[in-house]
């Protein structure tokens, strides 16, 4: 079952779907959009071969602050968001690009977040055609909540818990 507002407003006020910093006009019809954050993680186009059993993932990326980026045509990126979230063990979410962005050629891979976790939002973001400046503080990504048949027996607790800002891959 997709959450509507009104689930959504509910869940919120209950302290049971946690949003913060929240601001009204991000709930919307049947899901809540979030805003990007002041970090973009920069794959660096290299030939050096990364290996994930031994490899260290930070020389493959370039971490920029800001009030601005520009995305570049085919670039892959990752942002976080501003909003930090905490789901229950009953709630699970799809995570969509708004369809704005979509509609000038970026593209989001299809993303999940687990029933239980908490922590900022990483996101891949992959260029169009055309570079595109994309500016902190935007809502981006629309957030679509599904309430589970049950709780989940085994919530999640692995290592992207509680992350803050651009959050790199993790092999070990």
């Amino acid at each position: 079952m997709i959450l509507s507002d009104f689930d959504l407003w509910n869940y919120i006020k209950s302290g049971r779907l946690k949003i913060e910093p929240l601001e009204p006009d991000i709930v919307r019809e049947n899901g809540l959009d979030l805003r990007i954050g002041s970090t973009i993680g920069r794959l660096k186009k290299t030939e050096k071969v990364f290996d994930p059993k031994n490899g260290d993932i930070e020389e493959f990326f370039t971490l920029e602050t800001g009030d601005s980026f520009v995305v570049y045509p085919h670039e892959h990126v990752l942002l976080h968001t501003i909003e930090y979230v905490a789901l229950p063990r009953d709630i699970m979410a799809f995570v969509n690009l708004r369809s704005s962005y979509a509609r000038i050629g970026l593209t989001v891979p299809p993303t999940i977040i687990d029933a239980n976790f908490e922590g900022q939002l990483t996101i891949e973001m992959i260029g169009g055609e055309f570079p595109v400046r994309l500016y902190s503080g935007e809502r981006f990504i629309h957030v679509v909540f599904a309430k589970l048949t049950s709780p989940v027996e085994k919530p999640y607790s692995g290592r992207y818990q509680k992350q803050r800002g651009v959050k790199l891959p993790v092999f070990k």
